[in-house]
């Protein structure tokens, strides 16, 4: 049997509570048997693929306790079985899906993401705040990137400007013997090189 087809015919997938980083992939939308998939507490990112509304079998959904982000698929108000949904814990935004499954799931299938508006959390969609910080703004990691580039960028600059003023003053006084020395030795060695092909040539004629 095809490793392909064994996925297909998974029903339950159960990753929860493990250090797995990245975005979700979208292929996961192809198994088309799935019931139950819980992904929490990992370290995923990105956004909540729409390929998950494709899981027209699926039970329950847990993404919850990750770094992911973007908004809720519409999609997923149209799975015809869901009852047991859980995106807690996120850096998730704008409105949650209604109707159908979704208007039977509570606060605390959203909580922890203070983006989220519409029934059934308490803050109304006509509310504009800013988006929720990213985590890694949180620890520093982030500051501490575009600092590291900062410095890079400065420095970089930096030896530019210095290696443009050191030459400049160098080819306003004078020629850089070094450049000088340098440029006359490669030219007098392509020299010797042509008058040795061109004896070369000579000789090989008179025979």
């Amino acid at each position: 049997m095809e490793l392909v087809k064994i996925f297909t015919m998974w029903m339950i997938i159960d990753l929860s509570n493990n250090q797995f980083e990245g975005g979700i992939p979208k292929v996961i939308g192809k198994l088309n048997l799935l019931k139950g998939l819980n992904l929490s507490h990992n370290n995923l990112n990105g956004g909540i693929p729409t390929s998950i509304g494709n899981l027209t079998n699926l039970e329950w959904l847990d993404l919850s306790s990750n770094r992911l982000s973007g908004t809720i698929p519409i999609r997923l108000a149209d799975l015809p079985f869901l009852s047991s949904f859980n995106v807690s814990e996120n850096q998730l935004h704008g409105q949650i899906p209604q109707g159908k499954q979704f208007n039977t799931f509570g606060n605390d299938s959203y909580e922890g993401n203070r983006g989220l508006c519409g029934f059934p959390v308490s803050k109304g969609c006509n509310i504009i705040e800013p988006a929720p910080p990213n985590v890694l703004e949180k620890d520093g990691s982030k500051s501490n990137i575009t600092f590291g580039w900062k410095v890079v960028l400065i420095g970089y600059g930096c030896g530019v400007v210095l290696g443009m003023s050191v030459g400049y003053v160098v080819f306003q006084t004078g020629k850089p013997k070094w450049l000088v020395n340098l440029v006359e030795i490669q030219h007098e060695k392509k020299r010797r090189r042509k008058s040795k092909d061109g004896s070369r040539s000579n000789g090989r004629r008179r025979i």
